[in-house]
């Protein structure tokens, strides 16, 4: 049996197609690519989506469709993005549940975001958590700060625990102006979560992904790793399809004698029916 769930993050909101050619942002990438990482050992994909244009979008009716396609051709754990791109304003942001995902993201917190501002207001998170609840949608709470820690300590004491009964949280470390990508980050964090999480997963961006990937490993965490979040696999060579970093994560899990979980077990691990 697998002990290590790897989530796969495909595509993100911030890099443009431009500037990355091999970025899947079309409906039909996204599910050649949902297909080749589930192959390579991801269990759960993380879906941001983009319009005919490849810049990013919330679009219901693209949502819609992007679940179903992915449902069709893959067994993944389809969790969806509720932040979508930092300009995204937030009553769009709650109807990403209309598209009935087994997961959603909920960040605990407003952020810098290099030089933007990521903005979760307290009554937005309390709102989304809450929906997440009445949909039966299994949320992935999102840690860019020691703070966030603390906020989700505050939301489980006043809204109870999610759908399913699982508590599943994501540090998501090297985000320029958030918590830094460092192994001392890393086991702060893991310090401070709440008592009631069941499990908890690390992402390093860019140059920290390393770092952060072992260190999650060497503490019993598990990995989400993709071109959201990095875009090389080591100086100056690119990625050329996530297929790469989801293998690379499952490599670094078998050296730490833990083996990738399959899309159903890790749908033990979260919760969901």
């Amino acid at each position: 049996m697998g002990d290590l769930l790897i989530t796969v993050a495909p595509t993100g909101a911030e890099t443009t197609k431009a500037d990355c050619p091999q970025l899947p942002t079309t409906p039909e990438e996204l599910v050649e690519t949902a297909r080749r990482c589930e192959a390579a050992g991801a269990a759960m994909i993380h879906v941001h989506i983009r319009d005919a244009e490849h810049r990013p979008t919330l679009d219901p009716a693209r949502l819609k469709d992007t679940v179903a396609a992915l449902r069709e051709s893959t067994g993944l754990v389809l969790q969806l993005s509720t932040g979508g791109s930092v300009h995204d304003p937030l009553d769009q942001r709650l109807k990403v549940l209309d598209a009935a995902p087994d997961s959603c993201s909920l960040t605990m917190g407003t952020t810098n975001f290099g030089d933007d501002v990521f903005s979760n207001p307290w009554p937005f998170i309390c709102e989304l958590y809450q929906l997440s609840q009445e949909r039966e949608v299994v949320p992935e709470f999102e840690l860019f700060d020691l703070g966030h820690v603390a906020a989700l300590h505050r939301l489980l004491d006043k809204y109870g625990a999610p759908y399913g009964g699982k508590v599943h949280c994501d540090l998501v470390m090297g985000v320029p102006g958030g918590m830094p990508g460092t192994a001392d980050a890393l086991v702060a964090a893991v310090a401070a979560l709440p008592s009631s999480v069941t499990s908890w997963s690390a992402t390093g961006i860019g140059r920290s992904t390393l770092p952060v990937g072992l260190a999650s490993l060497s503490k019993g965490g598990h990995l989400r790793v993709g071109m959201e979040d990095v875009l090389t696999l080591s100086r100056g060579v690119p990625v050329e399809h996530n297929e790469q970093l989801v293998s690379r994560a499952v490599e670094l899990g078998r050296l730490a004698q833990r083996e990738p979980m399959t899309p159903v077990e890790a749908r033990g691990l979260l919760g969901l029916a």
